[in-house]
């Protein structure tokens, strides 16, 4: 006749090994459905195997303490409440380490002091265990695989090195206008992913900038060169100290996406698109500039939920947050794209607030650039630590391309006047 202490101690571990079986079950199948890489799938498989051991094991328990018709009944109640108790302590641990949700460390604690008691409560029985060696080896080194699978998903493969697609520009011939009074340069850019992971595109852009290049009658004097010098510190744009060019701050010219936003470019594809900047013929410009830019996101870090909606002005209801201004020395006008983004596995999904992904789509007098930042809804304005910004940079991929400049002389076009 079993004490009502002992019906307490199976209700435990049932009630431990139940509830295990559910969260990894849950947890593991969505992983080995929808997670974006192979090592994540595997991780779900791995979570359902052991959704599936703790199960027998709460079978294996009620048999070992009622009717003990399989004699080895405790040794799979054992194994069940130690794959509970390991797979636990691992989720536990992630969730402290990347969860925002109380409740799910909370459980997972609960869960892991569970299976602790549930598996010194089965090992107080009269186990059975045929061939102790082996099965010690056979739990060691399932324990030491699924270790190195929890280690590999969620904490080398996060900070493994980058790849990064590459962004090519290059001119094509100056086209007179049959009035001869003006002129268009064609430009071609192309966007080469060699890598095996392939983008989101956020966000692009192609400007042109005009700059006027005097030439000095004399020999311009090295306290000239200085001032040059110093100027690099005050902008983004860098001039060579020459001994008879005289560098003009330049001017926007032309602005202008070159992708869909939103859309994606695959691993080791290619994409490739032409742009006609056109001025005319008494341009006051000397030198042409071209830059394009990419901000991009790995689509095996995060899922982007379409689409990446324009949301405002910044010159309207919505305005740039502070510490993008701070960024900006020339005080840019930006369109505001916004869209929700999900994480790439089950657990952090689901022990994470939600994100939102705003891209900055920013020009002005003197040039033009894309941003993007990732934040939880209501924190636009917050001020990220260094910390935060390279963290985000890593578990989401993102990856800024910047072209440029790409120059050239206009002095052959206007001597065709």
């Amino acid at each position: 006749m079993r004490t009502w202490q002992s019906r307490v101690t199976l209700a435990v571990i049932v009630l431990v090994l139940l509830m295990t079986t559910l969260l990894l079950a849950k947890f593991g199948l969505e992983d080995f459905a929808h997670d974006l890489t192979f090592a994540g799938r595997l991780t779900g498989a791995v979570l359902l195997v052991v959704s599936f051991t703790t199960l027998l094991g709460a079978v294996a328990a009620l048999d070992q303490w009622i009717r003990q018709s399989f004699p080895y009944s405790g040794l799979v109640a054992l194994v069940g409440t130690f794959a509970a108790l390991l797979t636990n302590a691992m989720l536990l641990a992630q969730t402290l380490k990347d969860g925002e949700s109380a409740l799910y460390p909370a459980l997972f604690g609960v869960l892991m002091a569970g299976s602790a008691y549930a598996a010194f409560a089965v090992w107080r029985t009269s186990v059975v265990i045929p061939a102790p060696k082996r099965v010690a080896a056979a739990v060691i080194v399932s324990s030491v695989i699924a270790a190195a699978n929890f280690g590999y998903q969620n904490l080398f493969q996060p900070y493994q090195r980058q790849t990064q697609p590459l962004i090519t520009v290059s001119m094509g011939k100056p086209v007179l206008s049959k009035d001869r009074k003006a002129f268009a340069v064609p430009v071609d850019i192309t966007l080469r992913n060699h890598g095996e992971v392939g983008f989101y595109v956020l966000g692009t852009e192609f400007h042109a900038m005009g700059k006027q290049v005097p030439l000095s009658s004399k020999d311009r004097l090295r306290q000239q060169w200085r001032v040059d010098a110093e100027q690099w510190s005050k902008s983004s744009e860098v001039n060579p100290l020459s001994r008879r060019e005289m560098h003009q701050p330049g001017e926007l010219v032309e602005a202008k996406p070159w992708m869909t936003q939103g859309s994606w470019v695959e691993s080791n594809d290619t994409y490739a698109t032409r742009v006609v900047v056109q001025l005319p013929m008494n341009t006051p410009y000397d030198q042409l500039s071209f830059y394009a830019t990419a901000s991009l996101a790995r689509k095996d870090r995060l899922v982007l939920e379409p689409p990446l909606d324009f949301v405002a002005y910044s010159w309207g209801r919505e305005k740039v947050p502070g510490w993008l201004k701070k960024r900006q020395s020339s005080g840019l006008d930006s369109l505001i794209y916004r869209a929700r983004v999900h994480e790439n596995n089950a657990l952090d999904e689901h022990t994470r607030d939600p994100r939102f992904i705003t891209v900055y789509w920013q020009f002005g007098t003197h040039g033009a650039n894309v941003y993007a930042s990732i934040k939880r809804k209501g924190e636009e304005n917050r001020i990220p630590t260094s910390a935060e910004t390279a963290e985000v940079l890593s578990r989401y991929g993102l990856v800024d391309l910047v072209t440029g400049p790409v120059e050239r002389t206009l002095w052959d076009v206007k001597s065709q006047r």
